[in-house]
């Protein structure tokens, strides 16, 4: 008897959390927002009710009759409060209906509307007959009362149930179309950012071709400086790799890619390269497109000074002007050729992601410098980048 008795009370102890998780449940589903909507929902329908009731009251005294408020308000509110309670359930019906074609939608619909009328008629006229019926003296039965009231409110519930589901179904349609154009803003986004993301892996072989190049010129000849690049190298990929799949990044971030990849031009060059950096320090946090420099100075380097029997200099400006950042690469090398700029796979894709990510609010001009070479300009919307690194 002591072994069952433990076996009940245990039972009973494993039943309590059950009981417990499903009052959580139900207090969660209750949420402060569904608790509005539900308010909303009972203020609408009694406001709607109040108003039938006084618009028949005034009705009343216009005739010279002396309106009962008590017996109208009993009338207008049993009947929207009813309509209330079953608005969830037309909404249910509707959903399932929904695009299911005519002849679904017929066979659901006209005899649910007859269905509910009927219990939308009976159970409003039996309301008022509980609360009123020592007052009524033209029926002295509710069967009867039923029987005068019926046929009027019959047809008012069938009209009423047809446009209750006529708003529920428009209200569902202008949901769903909210939700297909923020689908279809999401997946626009996505693809922009898979675009830009492309040309960004398109530029990183790009610039690893070239200084990969550029080692291997030097291996064999002066392999001290060679390891030396490979080191630098090894820096900036790692440095590439950080931001990957950022589509912004600080300025100071990608600043310091561009120092690390001209300490690499520096092997290269050595003494025939010169590198100025002029930033503002309020420019410093802005938000850029990663790898956004880099191309251009790569750039300047390959048909500015390549080419150049003297030493050169590359000059990078960063300045912010109102609510956009100005950013500049210059050189001082052979300067724009006779027959017009051709733009190659660096600048263009970087002319290409600015457009992409700030459309019409950001530019990339190539103009020559008064005193020889080229500068490339940029100009873009200023934004704080959240995460920004310190230079």
């Amino acid at each position: 008897m002591k072994a069952g008795f433990h076996r009940v009370r245990s039972a009973r102890k494993l039943r309590l959390p059950r009981c417990a998780n499903r009052l959580m449940h139900v207090a969660e589903n209750t949420s402060p927002r569904r608790l509005k909507s539900m308010a909303a929902a009972f203020g609408f329908w009694t406001l709607l009710a109040v108003s039938y009731a006084f618009s028949a009251g005034l009705s009343g005294l216009s005739e010279g009759e002396n309106p009962n408020w008590g017996r109208m308000l009993t009338w207008y509110l049993a009947s929207f409060w009813l309509w209330m309670l079953l608005v969830p359930l037309l909404a249910w019906m509707g959903r399932r209906t929904a695009g299911a074609g005519w002849r679904r939608f017929c066979l659901v619909h006209v005899p649910a509307s007859v269905a509910i009328a009927l219990l939308q008629v009976v159970a409003r006229v039996g309301v008022f007959w509980v609360i009123w019926h020592a007052e009524i003296t033209t029926a002295h039965s509710f069967g009867e009362y039923l029987q005068r009231e019926f046929v009027f409110n019959f047809y008012f519930a069938q009209l009423t149930y047809w446009v209750i589901l006529a708003v529920l179904r428009g209200m569902d349609s202008k949901r769903h179309l909210r939700d297909e154009r923020v689908r279809s803003a999401r997946l626009e986004t996505q693809l922009a950012q898979s675009q830009l993301q492309a040309m960004r892996m398109q530029l990183q072989p790009h610039f690893l071709f070239n200084t990969l190049n550029a080692i291997s010129a030097l291996a064999l000849a002066e392999p001290n400086r060679a390891r030396r690049m490979i080191a630098r190298l090894g820096d900036l990929l790692r440095l590439t790799l950080e931001e990957r799949h950022a589509p912004l990044v600080a300025l100071s971030h990608e600043l310091e890619l561009v120092r690390c990849y001209l300490e690499i031009q520096h092997e290269r060059f050595q003494d025939r390269l010169q590198t100025q950096f002029d930033v503002a320090d309020d420019t410093l946090q802005a938000a850029v497109p990663g790898m956004l420099l880099q191309p251009v100075v790569e750039n300047a380097l390959r048909h500015g000074l390549l080419d150049k029997t003297t030493p050169g200099s590359v000059l990078v400006r960063a300045r912010r002007e109102g609510g956009y950042l100005h950013l500049s690469v210059e050189d001082d090398g052979l300067g724009l050729p006779e027959n017009g700029v051709v733009e190659g796979v660096g600048l263009g894709t970087t002319r290409e992601r600015l457009r992409m990510q700030f459309e019409h609010s950001a530019s990339l001009e190539i103009r020559p410098r008064p005193d020889g070479g080229t500068r490339v300009q940029m100009r873009l919307p200023f934004r704080v980048h959240a995460e920004g690194t310190a230079a």
